[in-house]
């Protein structure tokens, strides 16, 4: 009798645990099954957002030729740089000569920033010459300015790339600068400007012309502005800075109240350069940091505000610094830049 209820016991035993696996793997195969339906919707959702944005994948040629970017699309990459125009975002920093840690994703950031903004009925590409001067001097018509709105009548920062004056580097070394100043509330410009010393220095006092001339269409406050410049950029920055915008052919305009320079090897000391803040890395075989150094004490000798700050290591162009010993820079410079407004 106990041998026969063991026998029965064992059976049922296999009967439950069989029972039980069946109904496990047909569970599981129904988990997989909606899971795979689930990472499929999910992929066709992420595709059908993505279609609407630009990705790491998305060509130079589907930028500048966006419906909602054309019309200016030909300046958010260097016109003095034959890019191909099946190059894709991921891909183009590669053609930014003399600069490093250039971020593929804040590029495709800052196109869908700008398509963004575009369809918000924000403009953000203005001309800062007229059709006559641009039909005057052709050169004129790859000038402009690019607006990263900040917040109703907040201050100006207006922003100019590096690119040796052969080429302007915005994408690396101004957009993303105006692109956190804008996060910040800052009404943010990046010029795009003519290659060229002298021509450059006139088209920034041309911009610092524009913005003032139309404050209360742009709905910024002037008083207290800066100038923020990279390499060649921080040239422009300074000598517009301190000779003011007069030197350049406009109408005298008040100076800015701080610069902003980065990796630019300057030496001149005028005494008349407005409180400065430099960046730079040791190992800049462009812009000697010793030299940045050495130019920032003898603006504080004269009696006005100047910092240097100096990174160990960092080649020429770090930008706005993301993932160097240099990030967070911007936020110290704006803080410089608030203490002498």
């Amino acid at each position: 009798m106990k041998d026969n209820v063991k026998v029965i016991v064992f059976i049922l035993a296999i009967i439950f645990i069989a029972i039980i696996l069946i109904l496990y793997f047909r569970n599981g195969k129904n988990v997989d099954m909606n899971y795979n339906e689930n990472i499929e919707n999910s992929e066709s959702n992420t595709n059908q957002e993505l279609n609407e944005t630009f990705k790491l994948q998305s060509t130079v040629e589907q930028v500048k030729n966006d419906s909602s970017l054309k019309s200016f699309g030909n300046l958010i990459f260097p016109v003095d740089i034959n890019i191909p125009n099946n190059t894709t975002l991921e891909n183009v920093g590669s053609y930014y000569y003399w600069y490093n840690y250039i971020n593929p994703n804040k590029t495709v950031e800052i196109v869908n920033y700008m398509k963004n903004q575009v369809e918000s009925g924000n403009k953000i590409f203005y001309d800062i010459y007229t059709d006559e001067e641009k039909a005057k001097d052709p050169e004129k018509k790859n000038t402009g300015l690019f607006f990263f709105r900040g917040n109703p009548n907040e201050k100006v920062a207006i922003v100019s790339a590096g690119g040796g004056f052969a080429y302007v580097g915005a994408m690396h070394d101004s957009f993303p600068h105006c692109l956190e100043l804008s996060k910040k509330g800052y009404n943010a410009f990046a010029i795009i400007y003519r290659p060229d010393a002298q021509k450059a220095c006139e088209d920034l006092s041309r911009a610092i012309a524009f913005i003032n001339e139309n404050k209360e269409k742009l709905q910024v406050d002037v008083s207290g502005y800066s100038l923020w410049g990279g390499s060649a950029g921080g040239r422009m920055t300074d000598w517009v800075g301190t000779y003011g915008t007069s030197y350049f052919g406009e109408k005298e305009y008040p100076k800015p109240s701080a610069l902003i320079i980065e990796y630019t090897g300057l030496s001149e000391v005028t005494g008349y350069e407005p409180p400065t803040y430099s960046v730079v890395g040791t190992n800049d075989g462009i812009a000697n940091y010793r030299v940045m150094q050495n130019r920032i004490n003898r603006i504080k000798a004269n009696g006005t505000n100047a910092e240097i700050e100096v990174f160990n290591g960092l080649p020429h162009g770090f930008g706005i610094g993301e993932g160097t010993i240099a990030e967070g820079w911007l936020d110290r410079a704006i803080e410089f830049w608030k203490r002498n407004i």
